[in-house]
């Protein structure tokens, strides 16, 4: 077995499954053509490929990632802040003494 960590957060499990919802999608069209004598031809099915795609790629852009391992790309919250602390409502001369 490997040494990586995995990560288990909800993006990256919902990104997992991009690959076995494409295989199982083109299955499930090649059948259907079968099936049906060239009434569903992957020429004229094909766009749901790309609608499955979308689709999960949405999932996994819409939901959460905490608990994110880094590795991949960094999170706004994993990521530490490289600019000095400097209060971000104060307008300028405002809480400064004078």
């Amino acid at each position: 077995m490997s040494d990586r960590i995995r990560c288990a957060c909800r993006r990256c499990t919902i990104r997992g499954l991009m690959g076995p919802a494409a295989i199982i999608t083109v299955g499930v069209l090649f059948l259907l053509d079968q099936m049906r004598g060239g009434e569903f031809s992957f020429g004229r099915t094909f766009p749901v490929i790309l609608i499955v795609l979308g689709v999960i790629s949405l999932a996994a852009a819409l939901s959460p990632a905490d608990g994110h391992i880094s590795g991949a790309a960094p999170t706004a919250s994993s990521t530490p802040s490289r600019l000095p602390n400097v209060p971000q409502n104060q307008m300028p001369g405002q809480g400064q003494g004078q």
